[in-house]
């Protein structure tokens, strides 16, 4: 009677699927999954604000200017981080902050990313005149400090939240048309995109269906890393005067308005330092993490 083989035969493992090695990759970077931790506080923070806050964004308590925190010696347990120079509550304003900073970064990420893509698709697939105009136009808007560029355009349309926006969105928007060009020149010589061509697809398919999602990896971790340099631009714009106008409970903004009072009162401008200093950095750790798990040179064998 022959051997029973199956017992001693090796067992051979299911290789994880993509997203399971995803998550895999990158939860191996233990300052990523801190950083996605805390910036998932910011977004819950964000979206429940008005169930959060304990008051108001722009409630003022005239009795109760510059108080300080609740564990300083003269401070008040009803203001737990303190109240500003008219008598806001500093929790409120900063809780409500969240959302406008998060909400500008995504703004400009979002705009900068879907026109970034269709500019630079265009100049990798329209070589010529096209491609000539869309690639120096974004060498020009290279050449100009970021934050100069965008003072200016803020300038000449005018400051509030939504010129804002536009003016990071178009200080950002070259990194996107670069990346993307240089990804789909990259692509569009290979064999798959050569097949789609032979097979009858059209110009426009093989552009946004058989080439640009090969190249969204690199876009997803410049994304990711636009956020946090959108918040500290519009950040720099508010403390300019030029950003989010008051009573706007934009962290820049808040510095702005508080800067007077460094040292009678520090902790009106240390709060909103720190909120943007701690929203940045865990925007740029998980920024790294991505990278880790989606570069493929970087990926675990």
């Amino acid at each position: 009677m022959p051997a029973d083989t199956t017992a001693s035969a090796p067992r051979v493992e299911t290789p994880p699927g993509p997203i399971a090695a995803f998550f895999r990759d990158f939860s191996e970077n233990r300052a990523a999954l801190l950083g996605l931790i805390i910036l998932s506080l910011l977004v819950l923070v964000a979206i429940f604000a008005n169930f959060i806050a304990p008051y108001g964004p722009s409630e003022q308590f005239r009795e109760f200017t510059r108080i300080p925190p609740a564990w300083v010696e003269g401070g008040n347990r009803a203001f737990l981080l303190g109240t500003d120079e008219i008598g806001r509550d500093m929790l409120s304003r900063l809780i409500f902050g969240a959302r406008l900073s998060l909400f500008i970064g995504l703004s400009v990420v979002v705009a900068s990313m879907i026109a970034g893509i269709v500019l630079g698709l265009v100049a990798a697939f329209a070589p010529g005149w096209p491609s000539i105009v869309i690639m120096r136009a974004m060498d020009v808007i290279l050449s100009v400090p970021s934050l100069l560029l965008a003072i200016v355009i803020v300038a000449i349309i005018g400051p509030s939240l939504t010129n804002t926006i536009v003016a990071i969105t178009v200080v950002y928007l070259p990194n996107y048309v670069r990346l993307v060009r240089a990804s789909a020149l990259s692509e569009k010589t290979r064999d798959y995109v050569v097949a789609a061509r032979v097979a009858g697809a059209g110009t426009l398919r093989i552009m946004f269906i058989t080439v640009l999602p090969n190249c969204m990896a690199p876009i997803i971790v410049q994304a990711a890393l636009t956020i946090s340099n959108a918040i500290l631009e519009a950040a720099a714009l508010g403390f300019l005067g030029l950003g989010a106008q008051p009573p706007s409970p934009e962290w820049g903004a808040m510095l702005a308005s508080a800067r007077e009072f460094l040292q009678s009162a520090s902790w009106i401008v240390t709060e909103p330092g720190l909120a943007i200093l701690i929203t940045v950095l865990s925007i740029n750790l998980v920024g790294d993490g991505l990278r880790d798990a989606l570069d493929p040179k970087m990926r675990r064998s």
